[in-house]
């Protein structure tokens, strides 16, 4: 079969060009122009065009009737959670993070635990078949029933789906897979893109639930095209210190579930272990409370988490103070900083800020702001704040504190784990009592550090 032509498309304002230059002509991006196919090269097997033109009909939105997906378990109830309750069939999820931190390991353990339920289908181009024998002997699965394939060509992996007809794909990893039909190196974008649409009709097609394994950058973001990750329908990140025994996998993207939703996970030397209470990972074990820590409840998805909120406020001797922030927000750290001048009279100007989310966990939303300001000023007197405290709330340029959404799960997360007082904005007080747990409601930062001082006596 004769190779198609190949065109060269700018990624950024979609101009064409017949041959590759490292400058677009008409936006003056660089690096953005890319090989792609002039036309999709009609597959050898017409089974899948077919049944492509038999899907293809025009539907009234109100003659669809609405129906809910049939999912079925992974076997590791953290990765479960994380998809939003399980795999769907047809489903196409792309699994990314850092060299070594557990993607394959946690695809081989999900696999084996499905290969004794439905037909199953490894797929392996970085590694042979010998090193994925080892590793299941290491993790105590030497025994498991799953197919595995050692190949990075895309011809041979559809024929081997044709012939084996897996329920369950798992591709490791995208970048290593090439289709004759592009003459570019594996792992470049226009590979990429390629083999990751071809696999994503097959798997629509067929019914097949596919996972794909993918490169990051040294940015930590997704290695190819942007677009591999609108094709496809749930996007995973593992988030973690290689050097941690804890990995965390977030979703950034989901169809069938809500996104940020959070798994926790413990790497032990039987694999990847799921934590079954993860806020515990994420508050201090020491057994003195030092002042500049705030324990605050947030929200990753469906699930409620405390993470303790360090902060260090020290003498500057420099002329220009250092503003760290890990796991926060960097710029909301010096907003808060200009609040605290404004509308409380406290000044860090010549003061040394260190701000750190305790067990490697990212916390990325607005309700943050009520802890990280507490465990400052906490820090700056050298008072330390209760032990059962828990806070949360957003805080606003005025000095406002606004409400946090779920307030009423994050208060009953913290009753739980045995928290007996919460400082909270004053809309985020729940109208029944939660037992065993005082609920102080504040409107704005002024109050909050007035409640302190004269309910808790801590300022």
């Amino acid at each position: 079969m004769a190779k198609a032509k190949s065109q060269y498309q700018c990624t950024e304002c979609g101009a064409v060009f017949a041959k590759w230059q490292g400058q677009c002509g008409e936006c003056n991006n660089w690096n953005t122009v890319v090989e792609s196919l002039v036309a999709p090269v009609t597959p050898k097997n017409n089974r899948f065009t077919a049944l492509a033109a038999q899907s293809s009909q025009v539907i009234k939105l109100a003659d669809i009737q609405a129906q809910e997906y049939p999912r079925f378990s992974s076997g590791v109830g953290e990765f479960d959670r994380v998809l939003g309750g399980g795999l769907v069939p047809g489903m196409v999820v792309l699994l990314g993070g850092d060299p070594g931190i557990g993607k394959s390991t946690l695809l081989l353990q999900s696999m084996v635990n499905l290969a004794q339920q439905v037909n199953t289908l490894y797929v392996s181009g970085e590694e042979s078949a010998g090193q994925i024998a080892l590793r299941a002997q290491r993790l105590g699965l030497e025994h498991a029933s799953l197919s595995v394939l050692t190949e990075i060509q895309l011809e041979q992996i559809l024929a081997q789906i044709e012939i084996l007809k897996p329920q369950v794909l798992v591709i490791d990893s995208i970048q290593t897979l090439y289709t004759a039909e592009l003459s570019a190196a594996p792992g470049s974008v226009s590979q990429v893109r390629e083999c990751a649409s071809q696999l994503t009709r097959v798997a629509k097609s067929l019914g097949i639930t596919t996972i794909l394994v993918g490169h990051v950058t040294k940015e930590g973001t997704l290695a190819g095209p942007r677009v591999l990750e609108h094709i496809v329908d749930t996007v995973l990140y593992f988030e973690g210190d290689s050097q941690s025994s804890f990995r965390l996998v977030r979703a950034f993207k989901n169809r069938f579930g809500a996104v940020n939703e959070l798994g926790v996970f413990a790497m032990t030397d039987r694999g990847l272990k799921g934590v079954n209470n993860p806020s515990a990972l994420f508050l201090s074990q020491q057994t003195d409370w030092v002042p500049g820590s705030c324990v605050m409840v947030t929200q990753e998805g469906a699930r409620p988490l405390l993470v303790e909120i360090q902060a260090l406020v020290d003498s500057s001797h420099s002329p220009a103070p250092r503003r760290l922030s890990v796991g926060l927000e960097q710029n909301r750290l010096a907003m808060l900083l200009a609040v605290l001048h404004r509308h409380a009279g406290l000044q860090f100007f010549d003061q040394d800020i260190f701000i750190n989310a305790v067990g490697g966990v990212r916390i990325s939303e607005p309700a943050a702001d009520l802890a990280i300001v507490l465990a400052m000023v906490s820090s700056l007197k050298n008072k330390r704040l209760p032990r059962e405290l828990a806070v949360f709330g957003e805080i606003g340029l005025s000095g406002e504190l606004r409400p946090a959404p779920r307030g009423q799960d994050r208060l009953r997360e913290a009753a739980k784990l045995g928290f007996t007082h919460a400082l909270v904005p004053a809309s985020n007080v729940p109208k029944q009592t939660i037992e065993g747990l005082q609920v102080i409601g504040v409107e704005r930062i002024e109050q909050a550090l007035s409640a302190l001082r004269d309910t808790l006596h801590c300022f």
